[in-house]
């Protein structure tokens, strides 16, 4: 009996494991490869536009405005990604970082030599103060299950999550 319940915990394990390494999202895209360019406005806690429909293989430039008072991300991703993000972003809150309407960029290059995760150099994201404008270019191929959203702690569980259509 316990052998079937090892076998079975080894299953699930592996099933996860497996499932995980296959949440596909796409890839850093070439500039020189873009379909179009959608602008995107954040405000305090959503989107604008708060959905895109996308094709599979589009390359996408989206070029991204913070509007609001507050520190915002644009992250591209998957719901399972977003929720192992937001440890680093509360990291970087406690690092005093990352605060309410600024980020301390000197402290994030210098605690980045430490730890990689707070210097916030993910290619599928963006974290802009208010009134600052940042670029992501992005190929949507092998990509599902995608979602746009701010990890900035409580931003994503209140709701600044944009839905992505991919046909």
């Amino acid at each position: 009996m316990f052998r079937l319940f090892l076998t079975i915990v080894f299953i699930l394990i592996s099933y996860k494991s497996y499932a995980d390494k296959n949440m596909m999202i796409g890839s850093l895209g070439k500039s020189e490869e873009v379909n179009r360019t959608i602008k995107v406005i954040m405000y305090d806690n959503y989107y604008e536009p708060s959905s895109f429909n996308i094709k599979s293989g589009e390359t996408i430039k989206f070029e991204v405005v913070n509007a609001g008072e507050l520190v915002h991300e644009f992250n591209i991703a998957n719901a399972m990604m977003h929720k192992k993000h937001q440890p680093e972003m509360e990291k970087m809150v406690e690092n005093e970082i990352l605060l309410a309407d600024s980020i301390d960029k000197e402290k994030m290059k210098k605690m980045a030599k430490m730890d990689k995760s707070m210097g916030h150099s993910h290619s599928n994201s963006v974290l802009l103060e208010p009134n600052e404008k940042g670029d992501i270019v992005w190929k949507f191929e092998n990509a599902m299950n995608i979602e746009i959203a701010c990890n900035v702690p409580g931003h994503y569980q209140i709701g600044m999550i944009a839905k992505v259509d991919i046909k």
